[in-house]
């Protein structure tokens, strides 16, 4: 298993986000945290990043524990995160940027390159001398996740990556999340989006106030109307 999480409570301050939550995602696969806003989904992969402090439970990677580990150890351990703000370096161009998420090659992940991120990503490779700060949110989006390949991750977790994107980025996207997970990425989605979900995922958890009260494959989510208008209808 790439990863497993079991138990895992938040808070922030004395305040209880996240209640015993469980889920795992497998080598190769594509999984989908899906939820509204403030269910708990950017809480969830701040928390198996190290990023929230008060914290408990279990976290495993590649079979590692790393519940106590600090942020850098487990990025370093080859799990990337594209948070939901992208936080990319505004002065400096888009090779600039990928240069900055370079990481040794690792023998379980897929090797990236700029060149082979430049055809994953065709937008980017004609704004290469652009400054970040200079670029649509959907550009800078897409300079995010290829900025963590550089990382050369065995697991991607993506925050919200539809959000506020048109649909002509958003068909990009869904097609460079499939390349990636050809290439042997296993990737986690947080998504209110569940057509943009179901076109990418093998399988979804539904996240509500801090609980997860859905687990299963994308057929049996569709086949759970119920479920759907319950945890996911706006």
């Amino acid at each position: 298993m790439k990863l497993s999480v079991a138990d895992l409570n938040s808070h922030y301050g004395p305040a209880h986000i996240l209640f015993d939550i469980a889920l795992e995602v497998a080598d190769g696969e594509v999984v989908a945290l899906l939820g509204r806003n403030g269910a708990g989904k950017s809480t969830t992969f701040r928390s198996i990043v190290g990023l929230v402090e008060q914290r408990s439970g279990r976290i495993a990677f590649e079979g590692n524990d790393v519940s106590r580990a600090p942020t850098y150890e487990i990025v370093r351990r080859g799990l990337g995160y594209v948070p939901e703000e992208r936080r990319i370096f505004t002065e400096l161009s888009v090779e600039e940027n990928l240069e900055v998420g370079r990481q040794a090659r690792r023998r379980n992940a897929p090797y990236w390159t700029r060149e082979k991120l430049f055809a994953l990503f065709p937008n980017l490779a004609e704004l290469r001398h652009r400054p970040g700060g200079r670029m649509s949110g959907g550009e800078q989006q897409m300079l995010t996740i290829a900025r963590t390949l550089m990382g050369n991750p065995s697991l991607v977790l993506l925050d919200e990556p539809s959000e506020g994107l048109s649909p002509k980025i958003v068909e990009q996207m869904v097609a460079a999340i499939l390349t990636m997970k050809k290439e042997g990425v296993s990737i986690i989605v947080s998504e209110q989006n569940l057509h943009f979900a179901k076109l990418i995922s093998d399988r979804a958890y539904i996240i509500e106030r801090g609980r997860i009260c859905f687990s299963g494959t994308m057929t049996e989510l569709d086949a759970r109307p119920d479920v759907r208008d319950a945890h996911l209808s706006i």
